[in-house]
């Protein structure tokens, strides 16, 4: 029975993230977090655009939370918002604006769109990012691409520092998935080595301590058979 109520738990949580999202419109939510207190829910909406979602005196928030009471039966809801400072490291953002100029430009312009959302992400000064665009493009028949640049973890521990998101563009010839995987310049890699100056110094201290003393080789000349041969017929003479 607890499984139960864990699972239809976290299905509403997450219809009701999904519904928040669906409500302010593709591209402008990267997350919405939910955190549960004594006094009521706190939904925090991350976002880099906080004008267009807080509305023209807060009618958006209101609005959303007439709408969670409503349909959720939350008692007292507390949204608030956050602003993400940097959206080219945001690879939520960045696949929903893939999606959307894939929506509005069709999909046989998807390398200009790939290529420009890449250079911005490098540009910003990631340390790596990969599209992965699939779909019908440009034929009738499904294909997928992919788009990458510098240094990108895929396994291990030192992966989660990636983020990734998805996202998914509705066009005429169909429906187009769009992955974003974006490491930014701030990810701690625990097999990262920075190479300063003191480090140099330091390596050539122990190369020089470790150099193993010179060895000195004797090569013993081999005799070969005829030479054999020849002494022993002087010896019987």
């Amino acid at each position: 029975m607890d499984e139960r109520k864990t699972v239809s738990f976290k299905k509403e949580e997450y219809s009701m993230k999904e519904r928040i999202k669906n409500n302010l419109g593709k591209g402008k939510v990267s997350a919405v977090n939910i955190i549960y207190t004594p006094v009521g829910e706190k939904i925090v909406i991350s976002t880099n655009k906080p004008g267009l979602v807080i509305g023209r005196k807060g009618e958006k928030i209101n609005e959303l939370t007439r709408m969670l009471k409503k349909e959720f039966k939350l008692e007292n809801p507390h949204i608030e918002i956050k602003e993400i400072l940097h959206p080219e490291f945001d690879a939520q953002f960045m696949a929903d604006d893939i999606a959307l100029s894939l929506e509005r430009f069709g999909p046989l312009k998807f390398k200009v769109v790939s290529y420009r959302a890449l250079q911005r992400i490098v540009k910003a000064g990631a340390l790596g990012v990969e599209l992965r665009i699939s779909g019908k493009l440009p034929g009738s028949r499904a294909k997928s691409w992919r788009f990458a640049h510098g240094y990108l973890k895929k396994t291990g521990d030192s992966a989660k520092v990636v983020n990734k998101a998805q996202a998914r563009a509705e066009t005429k010839p169909g429906t187009v998935g769009v992955k974003v995987s974006i490491m930014p310049p701030d990810a701690k890699l625990v097999d990262r080595i920075n190479i300063t100056e003191e480090l140099v110094k330091e390596l050539k201290n122990n190369s020089e301590k470790a150099k193993m003393p010179e060895v000195k080789l004797t090569i013993k000349k081999k005799v070969t058979k005829k030479k054999s041969v020849k002494k022993t017929k002087e010896a019987k003479k």
